[in-house]
């Protein structure tokens, strides 16, 4: 089962072919400069959803991901440390606290290259679609206000209680991603071999070999390489802008900024990696002296 929504209606189309063309975006570290799940990791605090503990190893989290990215390993830790964290929580005050809190996580990582983009596809007659690992809660906001025509994200299951069981209905991950696509592209009549896909993570590469022009941005060690290899365009996104000009008056005033414990929040990181390392080692010394002779 998919989670892929479309926004509005397929009623465009090129004039260089019978058929529709779109561009697809990946999210995190392509059209925002951060991760969208783990930035919301303070207002979750203040909301008192998460612990202080956990907002630190989210700290930490992001730290790292800005850092050296993202692997399928590290994907898959985070994709089951989201899940064991938010089981139980209500769906629809975790949707209200993303709304609340939208600009002031993601304001000002907005990549103004991402921007220009969207909207010279827009000029051109194509629909623009954010594909993401992250959850639908997360992204159909950013989507509303980038003003895109759909989304494919990571769906979590609901209980009949309206909150989360701690399972996937979908995850927008790899190869998923591209038969997300692809189911797009029969529904609406759109040609992927004109078609337009963006990402920065070799995990990606599915998604990027679906359509006719992929574009490798800000990519990572892996995806650089493949790209080389296969002629396909690479692109630097450099410049992070402020979003609430573009569009003040369509969401809720915002919360006071977190910016100003954007530092603080990368120092604590940096101190929680030194004792995550200290423990590891301690713990390690005291399971080799418990049983000698194992790894």
């Amino acid at each position: 089962m998919t989670a892929s929504t479309e926004l509005e209606p397929g009623r465009w189309a090129t004039a260089r072919s019978d058929k529709m063309q779109a561009a697809f975006f990946d999210l995190d570290k392509t059209i925002i400069s951060r991760s969208s799940s783990l930035a919301f990791g303070r207002p979750l605090y203040r909301a008192g959803m998460v612990s202080r503990s956990q907002l630190l190893r989210g700290a930490y989290a992001q730290l790292v991901y800005l850092l050296v990215g993202a692997d399928e390993d590290k994907m898959a830790r985070l994709k089951e440390g989201m899940l064991a964290l938010t089981k139980g929580w209500d769906q629809r005050q975790v949707e209200q606290l993303v709304q609340d809190a939208l600009l002031d996580v993601i304001d000002p990582y907005v990549y103004q290259e991402a921007l220009d983009l969207m909207e010279l596809h827009r000029s051109e007659g194509r629909r623009i679609f954010i594909v993401s690992s992250s959850p639908e809660e997360v992204v159909r906001p950013l989507a509303r206000h980038f003003g895109v025509s759909g989304i494919i994200a990571t769906r979590a299951e609901i209980g009949p209680d309206g909150r989360y069981t701690g399972e996937l209905e979908f995850y927008a991950y790899g190869e998923q991603k591209a038969e997300a696509i692809r189911g797009i592209a029969e529904r609406q009549g759109i040609g992927l071999e004109r078609s337009y896909a963006y990402s920065d993570s070799i995990t990606d590469l599915p998604m990027l070999a679906s359509v006719g022009n992929p574009v490798a941005v800000n990519p990572d060690k892996e995806l650089r390489r493949e790209a080389e290899e296969r002629g396909w365009q690479i692109r630097m996104f450099r410049r992070p802008v402020r979003l609430r000009t573009r569009i003040v008056g369509v969401v809720p005033k915002p919360k006071p900024s977190i910016a100003a414990v954007a530092g603080g929040a990368a120092v604590a990181a940096v101190l929680v990696w030194v004792a995550l390392r200290s423990r590891s080692a301690a713990s390690r010394g005291r399971a080799s002296a418990a049983a000698p002779g194992q790894d």
